[in-house]
């Protein structure tokens, strides 16, 4: 856990194309948690006002039963996924999602919100 952390991507994720999908193996996600409990609609509405505020592009294209975001920073030109689940904001590395984007995706949380974060990085190689 860290209070200022660098967003550093341990290992990336590979993407496998077949005829009909797109599979990734391994993942990076970096889980943002407020020190204090904060339930997952008030995280999710948080979120989609930094979102909203810019400079991003985003979609929730899933029927999942929870929020599922692709993001795309046109400051930087990352993309990566963002969900909300268990009071935590998760940042979803891709194969080609830059440090940059999920620093200032994570900047932009804490300069809006009213409390400290966590962030906790969760590492799942191909070969684990």
């Amino acid at each position: 856990m860290s209070r200022d952390p660098s967003f550093e991507i341990p290992a990336r994720p590979t993407r496998n194309y077949s005829r009909t999908t797109v599979e990734y193996e391994g993942s990076v996600v970096f889980a943002l948690s407020p020190e204090v409990t904060v339930g997952d609609d008030a995280l999710d509405a948080l979120l989609r006002g930094v979102l909203d505020d810019g400079p991003y592009r985003y979609g929730d294209w899933f029927d999942l039963p929870m929020p599922l975001y692709t993001v795309h920073d046109d400051a930087t030109g990352d993309t990566f996924r963002v969900s909300v689940r268990d009071g935590s904001v998760e940042l979803h590395v891709l194969p080609a999602t830059g440090s940059p984007g999920l620093a200032a995706l994570y900047d932009r949380l804490v300069a809006t919100g009213e409390h400290d974060w966590t962030v906790d990085c969760r590492t799942e190689c191909a070969d684990d």
